[in-house]
């Protein structure tokens, strides 16, 4: 596995190809990096302005002939994220690298987690956090599929809805907790008892009555979460019939 120092080696020789690229004109530490040192399992993320005049596309290019080279990196893949795109690379020792460019007019933080190194940014609003009906929303919508894809049989696919569908009670948790509340950031600093909540949402194997069961609790954690939540109080207390429904046996065909 790669250590601290294998990181800062990697750092250091990017920052040198910035140094040296007239087409570079600032650059940033994002990601957890950018508030603290981070810690042994930190991944390395750097975001770079490139002249206005200069095609990304090309700079990236450029930067990931020499990284291959150097660092035997692998591209994973790109992510387009309005005028700026993501490179991610895994490097020797299972070092992620996220490598971005976007053009200068645009180049700033989109969250808090964000130290310029050099140059200028502007400023811009941060992406906000997703709102109360959004979580709520989604995760209604795949507790539906959940269930449905129990009653048909297709077991991988519900445990697939039931996963997401818990992520996303979790994540309204998160936002009423005052936690991050995207990519499951905030889950480990939830509450104990909160956390208790879902610890059975965890199926333990493909059978349909225990993916059943493992959706009653997390309908239920959902459903405690959402009451606590103003905003979407209301609305959750016209869906629950619906959703406690979804969670019952049903009679078979032949019985009804």
């Amino acid at each position: 596995m790669f250590t601290v120092d294998d990181r800062n080696r990697v750092r250091d020789r990017v920052l040198a190809l910035a140094a040296a690229d007239p087409r570079v004109v600032a650059g940033a530490v994002v990601g957890s990096l950018a508030l603290h040192e981070g810690d042994r399992w930190s991944d390395l993320d750097l975001t770079f302005a490139v002249a206005n005049d200069v095609p990304i596309a090309d700079v990236l290019d450029n930067w990931t002939v020499a990284i291959i080279d150097e660092f035997h990196a692998v591209v994973l893949f790109d992510l387009p994220a309005g005028p700026s795109i993501y490179r991610v690379f895994i490097l020797l020792g299972c070092l992620q690298f996220d490598l971005s460019f976007t053009p200068a007019a645009a180049f700033g933080a989109t969250s808090p987690k964000f130290r310029l190194l050099f140059g200028e940014a502007v400023t811009k609003p941060y992406m906000p956090a997703p709102t109360p009906q959004e979580l709520f929303g989604y995760a209604v919508h795949h507790a539906l599929r959940a269930r449905f894809c129990i009653e048909r049989g297709r077991v991988w696919q519900a445990e697939y809805w039931l996963g997401s569908l818990r992520d996303y009670a979790l994540h309204l948790a998160c936002l009423h907790h005052e936690l991050p509340a995207r990519n499951g950031r905030g889950f480990d600093d939830l509450p104990a008892d909160v956390l208790a909540a879902f610890a059975g949402a965890l199926a333990q194997s493909l059978e349909p009555a225990e993916l059943l069961r493992a959706l009653d609790v997390t309908v239920t954690g959902l459903m405690r979460e959402a009451a606590q939540v103003p905003k979407i109080a209301e609305m959750a207390a016209q869906v629950e019939p619906q959703l406690r429904e979804l969670t019952s046996v049903w009679p078979s065909e032949e019985e009804e």
